[in-house]
């Protein structure tokens, strides 16, 4: 069994690492952390772990101190880049959960997060951690940037069309809408209840740090300079994320040529699942799938993407633990074989 350490439990992605971990069969929860709540229980903090993961939580620097096989840091941005930092030279893998190293470099980080970066060469070791897109990288690499949840769902919408270059790469229009378990576990005027229910807004408009994440990330892996319009919308739900791309075609596009391109790419893709009708967020709901759908407009003209993910889990903790099974040689697939919960 590999010993794994999570390195901040007292969130949503840590509650959603333990509830997945404990079903799987090869690693094992060595310790949990908590500087907030150190010598209370895990179950004290998420009260629907009774009996299931009664764990003491420690301070982070015993999880230092110990054999482990990989950990994850389901921290702050800012805070994680620290943890690398102080542990770069340990035995362990790292997956960082945080914005922290997904970037090409310290100064874009600086520019959309608006903070300094203390940990210059992570960027030099990191790999972005979107399996789809980076299997071998991640293989290898011993810190992996798990990605964000709105890029996880955006990349993996639009990236055959750039990859092939059926779409003109700087006029990528994409917007999301999400839950609001994607800001936090923290209470938040934009996340209190009379603000959200029987609401839907936009938000971080022109300025969301997830925009530069998608762009790079596509630019990256696709060879075309992508530019791309993101807005981020809040729905009044719990968890999900819906995802809309739009594109330019370059040339002659067809519904059956667009259908075969995302089979190309993803049809072997044991997290992926491509649909001949607009995807739901229920329909992912609890799981690491992204259900995606492609269409073409012959009215328009206009290409569109459509994904569906738990940001939770596919934008989180799930694709944490995909990646953890690759860095790890774990099947791929280990722990991860939920049934979305509908309805």
């Amino acid at each position: 069994m590999k010993k794994i350490g999570i390195i901040g439990a007292t969130g949503y992605t840590g509650s959603e690492l333990v509830r997945l971990l404990t079903g799987h069969r090869e690693v094992e929860i060595t310790v949990i952390t908590s500087e907030s709540h150190q010598g209370k229980r895990f179950s004290d903090i998420h009260p629907q772990f009774k009996g299931i993961c009664d764990v003491e939580l420690q301070p982070a620097e015993e999880a230092g101190k110990m054999d482990l096989d990989l950990v994850f840091l389901a921290l702050p941005h800012g805070v994680s880049m620290d943890y690398v930092k102080a542990w770069k030279d340990k035995s362990f893998k790292i997956v960082d959960l945080s914005g922290d190293f997904r970037l090409s470099s310290p100064e874009v980080y600086t520019n959309w997060y608006d903070k300094k970066h203390s940990y210059a060469d992570g960027f030099k070791k990191a790999v972005f951690g979107l399996p789809e897109l980076y299997r071998d990288k991640i293989k290898d690499s011993r810190l992996v940037a798990n990605p964000g949840c709105f890029p996880t769902g955006a990349i993996l919408a639009a990236y055959p069309l750039l990859k092939e270059k059926i779409v003109e790469p700087g006029r990528l229009i994409m917007d999301s809408k999400t839950g609001v378990t994607g800001a936090g576990v923290k209470p938040k005027l934009v996340t209190h209840f009379p603000n959200v229910n029987d609401n839907f807004k936009p938000y971080g408009i022109k300025t969301h740090r997830h925009t530069i994440e998608i762009q790079e990330t596509l630019s990256e892996s696709t060879g075309q300079q992508a530019t791309v319009q993101f807005t981020p919308h809040l729905l009044p739900v719990d968890r999900g994320i819906l995802t809309s791309a739009y594109g330019i075609p370059l040339g002659s596009v067809s519904q059956n040529m667009l259908d075969e391109l995302y089979l190309k790419y993803y049809q072997a893709e044991p997290f992926i699942r491509l649909r001949g009708e607009a995807p739901q967020i229920k329909h992912v709901r609890g799981t690491n799938y992204t259900d995606i759908a492609i269409y073409y407009d012959e009215r328009t003209g206009n290409v569109m993407a459509f994904s569906a993910i738990d940001n939770l889990v596919k934008g989180a903790a799930g694709q944490a633990i995909q990646n953890m099974n690759l860095m790890l040689e774990i099947q791929e697939q280990e722990g991860l074989n939920q049934i979305p919960l509908m309805p």
